[in-house]
């Protein structure tokens, strides 16, 4: 069973629930410990939940065992793995791979791959919890968390928005300011299951974009997302009148790339298990590097 050990440094008792929930423990998983084989250990006896501790005490918390996810088809094509550890799995993923399994991508979504990767890694139980998820077009890092404790953290992490991420994209056009704030609310297009689009009525979301290169008559840009809505910057810069190039769904007349040119690049958020920061990035895919140095010899 995994375990995490804490030492209570306050001077005013407290109950043991409120010093772990202050530490990332979600009332959810305060249940599942409770009912389904967790324990909680003040100086390594087993308390409830409304214990009161006091300086110095020792809290150890025992997750329950977790069952796998059986309806999940391992799959043994390769991973990029970009970071892990004992309790988060980054991916860079692919172009043309699904973040999760569906009726048509029921065998080979990357969820389906980290699962073939647990199980050759002699983890064949390993339950997937996928934090973040990309579009099947869009390549970079996608985070996993390896248990149920570490994915409600990063679950609060992405609430409260403290998930850093920051995406590299070739979109249309020339920007001519230094900085873009967006902040256009978006919704479901009328009569699309899939399309998104800029209403009044849609959810709020704010992009930040910050030019790097022209190239020619298209920019490679840095986009950081302060919101995580569907399709989020696609919208973003097509409202704006610099859509994606390669963007089927927004600028569908546009065939310099064959997908979007979207790449998650970098990713940081803080890790409570190892008090520290995590940042990790992945290089731009070589299908949006090559249009861009061809793009750079054309413009010099």
């Amino acid at each position: 069973m995994i375990k995490f050990n804490y030492r209570y440094e306050g001077s005013s008792p407290i109950k043991v629930r409120t010093f772990i929930m202050e530490h990332g423990v979600t009332r959810t998983l305060l249940k599942k410990i409770k009912f389904h084989g967790g324990d909680t250990l003040v100086n390594g006896k087993s308390v409830f939940a409304n214990t009161m501790i006091s300086h110095g005490d020792e809290v150890t918390v025992v997750l329950p065992p977790e069952e796998g996810n059986d309806h999940v088809i391992p799959s043994y094509e390769p991973i990029n793995v970009a970071y892990e550890d004992d309790n988060y799995l980054i991916v860079n993923k692919d172009a043309g791979v699904a973040s999760v399994p569906s009726h048509i991508y029921a065998a080979d979504s990357l969820v389906n791959r980290v699962k073939g990767y647990f199980t050759k890694n002699g983890k064949p139980d390993q339950r997937i919890h996928i934090v973040t998820r990309l579009d099947r077009d869009t390549s970079g890092l996608v985070i996993f968390a390896k248990h149920h404790f570490a994915h409600s953290v990063l679950d609060k992490a992405l609430k409260d928005r403290t998930i850093h991420k920051e995406y590299l994209a070739v979109v249309a056009g020339n920007l001519i300011s230094k900085q873009i704030e967006i902040r256009l609310p978006i919704g479901r297009a009328e009569g699309s299951f899939v399309k998104r689009t800029i209403r009044e009525d849609g959810k709020q979301a704010y992009t930040s974009v910050y030019p790097e290169q022209v190239l020619g008559d298209s920019s490679l840009v840095r986009a950081v997302i302060h919101t995580g809505r569907t399709h989020q910057i696609r919208v973003h810069m097509a409202a704006v009148g610099h859509p994606l190039l390669g963007d089927w769904l927004y600028n569908e007349d546009d065939k310099r790339m064959p997908r979007q040119a979207l790449h998650c690049h970098h990713v940081s958020f803080y890790d409570p298990f190892k008090e520290q920061q995590i940042s990790v990035e992945a290089n731009m895919p070589e299908d949006m590097a090559h249009f861009v140095a061809s793009r750079q010899l054309v413009s010099g």
